[in-house]
């Protein structure tokens, strides 16, 4: 895996506005991602992750211009995708929906899903889309002779993988995959992911994996981003994200992971309260409304510095938990 940075996020936002009323000259907005901050290396698989409604599949696609951005930049290779005219550059980035079935047209056959791809970009028809498309089937452990069928004749897992087809049709060099094992059977999911890593060691892929699953992001990624309310609040590699957390929250979430134990004596972290509204986030650190070690006059004033503890590991938190040390105080 190259060190160099295939992708730069810089101060993005992306904030969507609330209508208040015809006659209102007030406006609101739901900050759904405010202000993030993220490098993606060549080679690597970066997690995101965090709970539902926290902005993560919103930055999945303001990083692939699928939504414009409010403020800040993303750059790819060093161009802003705002400026990404030329479809050599557009082809090098795919994603993959969470919902496989529900990003297929269902009157398409395998071959023109596939296929469409490269009919779209004039790459390739007729009898050598056809043998592209098999080659692609194959490649993600299709039989080619699916490719007359349609996506309700495919189970969840199926889709998955013509879904990864479709993606890799141009050849690209990243790919956003957006909780793609969400909905799958964990035994399929495991298929999936297997599938997955040998694909990008096979192609020499980046991935940006969204998921709210910490054991699948465990499984897949190098290093991995922690995203609570819009913002990134801890982010390191992988080994030392699970082994070292510093951030409350990315205490929390670990705590939550089941473990399969005869004895079970693991202390599990219970947040009090709910998620604050994107569009009415809280003063100060985000998270000091939940947070068991928040103290008064700091947190609910003072936003906290994204800064670098450890080579690596940045966190977002005025009294960062020490390495190898639980949180001294539970909320009940």
């Amino acid at each position: 895996m190259s060190e160099e940075p295939l992708i730069f996020i810089d101060g993005v936002k992306k904030w969507f506005p609330i209508k208040t009323g015809m006659l209102s000259s007030s406006k609101s907005f739901v900050r759904a991602v405010d202000g993030v901050n993220l490098s993606v290396k060549k080679g690597e698989t970066l997690g995101i992750v965090g709970e539902s409604g926290c902005g993560k599949t919103t930055l999945g696609r303001v990083l692939l211009g699928l939504i414009p951005i409010t403020e800040g930049s993303i750059k790819y290779n060093g161009v802003d995708i705002r400026d990404m005219k030329n479809r050599d550059v557009r082809k090098k980035m795919q994603i993959v929906f969470q919902d496989p079935g529900g990003s297929m047209n269902p009157r398409m056959s395998v071959r023109s899903i596939v296929g469409e791809p490269l009919i779209v970009n004039g790459m390739s028809d007729g009898a050598e889309l056809t043998k592209i498309v098999a080659e692609l089937l194959d490649s993600v452990g299709l039989n080619r002779k699916h490719m007359t069928r349609f996506p309700h004749e495919f189970s969840g897992g199926q889709k998955q993988r013509i879904a990864v087809a479709r993606a890799l049709a141009l050849n690209p060099e990243f790919i956003l995959l957006d909780e793609p094992t969400s909905a799958l059977d964990v035994s399929v999911q495991a298929q999936v992911l297997n599938l997955l890593e040998e694909i990008q060691t096979e192609k020499d892929l980046t991935f940006v994996f969204i998921t709210h699953s910490l054991n699948v992001v465990h499984h897949i990624s190098d290093r991995v981003a922690v995203m609570y309310l819009g913002k990134i609040v801890e982010l390191a590699d992988t080994i030392d994200l699970f082994e070292s957390p510093s951030h409350p929250y990315t205490h929390a979430l670990l705590s939550a992971i089941p473990e399969i134990s005869v004895e079970d004596n693991k202390e599990r972290i219970v947040l009090s309260g709910d998620v604050p509204s994107p569009a009415n986030p809280p003063s100060g650190c985000r998270f000091h409304t939940r947070c068991p070690i928040a103290k008064e006059g700091v947190c609910d004033t003072d936003e906290p510095e994204f800064r670098e503890l450890s080579e690596g590991h940045f966190v977002s938190c005025h009294f960062p938990v020490d390495a190898g040390k639980s949180l001294p105080i539970f909320n009940e």
